[in-house]
């Protein structure tokens, strides 16, 4: 294994950071074929995994990870596993991890290992295995691969201010790496807070083979002394991964390519822990239908799972959609089932060029699925079991039936209810004596507030938003005007609180975050200004610029 990760190997190559140009993937894609072979000669058994973290909505990211991990373990006739990373403490909720198993259930996806399911490697949360990680940690300290660092939090910020100059490594010094591993121990017994760091090489190369790039080389100069365990003894992702990926035999780790910078500290880790590493493919990233061709993110494209659910599309056209990101056909026919995708999926076919979430030819391959899966009692069928089920009106009949006139209104008056995204005239967007722009903030806190509230129901809502209002110093009437034309597209409709919960959280976050674009949109610094506002109202994180789920 020290070819892998050795000090001692001086050849540099870059590290690829951004998507490739055509050229650049047929020569890698040669390469790859010669230098990072899908199997090797251990000859186990295939067994992935899909591993997201349970902190916010059900990610499009997940869903493209766990598709391809599905398709591999399919075809290679090996075992698909759902693990929950969830050790951030503040942020996983158990509600959000039922949200991400009723996504990809309803994307069909199943899991033969997981939460929900007996397995041989249960339990299959985290947060139930911190023994195990306390134990791994142990042994690194034991051998002397990592050691404790008692730096606070006030010296560590202390040091970043100062500059560059006075650390040892960036981002933090080092000065704990050398203290006396007994003297640590007395002083963690006593109860002093630390965390516990991977001791990383100061020079040379580490080695590294990736399934879709072939050989990557990276300097440990660049690499952090990485925290394996945090002061409140939970594991970061580092530790609690490679734990869980040797533990749980996996072979293959498909994940996203935001975690090669990551390979590195994992390769060390299963070095120092006795242990061969899985094969690393490391997936590109879904990437916004931009100038920049930016990573995807929520502010530019609905990126919950749930979001799609609820705007009519189907799952299948979801799943065929997410395949041709990074695959495509040899007879050109993008409409292809689940089981046609992994009947022909192929690990090393995979194309490095950032693959573009390009909403209209989503709509596109969903009208497909429609108009030629599906006849006249079919598609009523479906009708009934998206949106139009018994339970479902008798949520909205209620609310509409105060203004109703004839039945022939039903369809003006609940339109909004069914809709994807709709157009609020930019001239009802108004808040009294506020300029657009003010609107358009206050719309993108409102978006924020409702983004983490669970339960999604009208009470809580209701309560969310008066609180905003004062905070903000507008009487809730005045205040929810602009969030009535944002939701249905109109000044007047069904009561808003209600219209909000049936709608959900995903379509209710995508309609305040379009009538924000319709006002001009808030750029990047005006968003960053913004969200330290909404900060110091108590919001936490507004979270623009974070998609981050995990693993998975």
């Amino acid at each position: 294994m020290a070819d892998r990760c050795s000090p001692r190997t001086r050849r540099r190559v870059a590290s690829p950071d951004r998507p490739a140009t055509p050229k650049k993937n047929q020569a890698r894609a040669r390469a790859r074929r010669e230098t990072a072979p899908v199997s090797d000669d251990r000859e186990k058994p295939v067994r992935v995994r899909v591993a997201p973290s349970p902190t916010g909505d059900p990610h499009l990211g997940t869903a493209y990870q766990a598709l391809f991990n599905y398709a591999f373990a399919r075809r290679h006739g090996g075992q698909f596993v759902l693990r929950i990373e969830d050790t951030d403490r503040q942020r996983s909720s158990r509600e959000s991890e039922e949200e991400i198993l009723a996504a990809l259930r309803w994307l069909g996806l199943a899991w033969d290992e997981g939460p929900d399911q007996d397995g041989p490697h249960a339990p299959y949360r985290q947060s139930e295995r911190l023994e195990i990680y306390r134990e791994h940690a142990e042994r690194l300290l034991a051998s002397g691969a990592a050691y404790r660092d008692f730096s606070t939090r006030e010296e560590i910020a202390r040091e970043r201010e100062s500059g560059q100059d006075a650390l040892d490594y960036v981002g933090h010094s080092r000065r704990h790496r050398d203290l006396d591993p007994e003297e640590a121990a007395r002083r963690a017994a006593a109860g002093e807070e630390h965390v516990v760091r991977l001791r990383v090489p100061t020079d040379g190369v580490c080695t590294m083979h990736d399934v879709l790039r072939g050989a990557i080389e990276r300097e440990w100069s660049l690499v952090d002394d990485q925290v394996l365990l945090k002061s409140d003894g939970f594991p970061t992702y580092h530790l609690a991964n490679v734990v869980d990926d040797h533990l749980m035999e996996i072979t293959h780790v498909i994940r996203g390519e935001e975690w090669i910078s990551s390979l590195p500290k994992h390769l060390l880790l299963y070095e120092k822990l006795g242990w061969q590493p899985p094969l690393f493919c490391h997936l590109p990233l879904l990437r916004n239908d931009d100038a920049n061709r930016s990573k995807l993110s929520k502010r530019r494209n609905p990126t919950s799972i749930d979001y799609y659910r609820r705007a009519g599309y189907l799952p299948e056209a979801l799943l065929n959609f997410l395949g041709l990101m990074g695959l495509s056909r040899a007879d050109g026919d993008e409409k292809l089932s689940l089981e046609e995708f992994v009947e022909g999926f192929d690990l090393e076919a995979i194309s490095l060029g950032g693959p573009v979430f390009d909403q209209k030819k989503l709509r596109w391959l969903n009208a497909r699925y429609l108009r030629e899966d599906f006849d006249a009692a079919g598609l009523v069928r479906l009708l009934r079991s998206w949106r139009l089920d018994d339970t479902t009106l008798e949520r909205i009949a209620p609310l509409a039936q105060p203004r109703l006139e004839t039945l022939g209104d039903w369809g003006e008056l609940t339109a909004h209810l069914f809709a994807d995204l709709v157009e609020p005239p930019v001239e009802e967007l108004t808040l009294e004596g506020c300029e657009p722009e003010q609107v358009a903030e206050v719309l993108q806190m409102v978006a924020w507030r409702v983004d983490t509230l669970r339960p999604f129901v009208a009470d809580r809502i209701h309560g969310v938003l008066r609180e905003l209002a004062e905070q903000l110093g507008f009487k809730l009437r005045q205040f929810t005007r602009p969030l009535y034309v944002a939701i249905s597209g109109k000044p007047a409709s069904t009561p808003l609180f209600d219209t909000m919960e049936i709608l959900g959280r995903d379509l209710t976050r995508a309609r305040l975050r379009a009538a924000v674009e319709r006002l001009g949109g808030l750029g990047a610094k005006k968003l960053k200004k913004l969200e330290k506002r909404y900060q110091a109202l108590g919001g936490g994180s507004g979270g623009e610029g974070s998609d981050d789920d995990g693993d998975g």
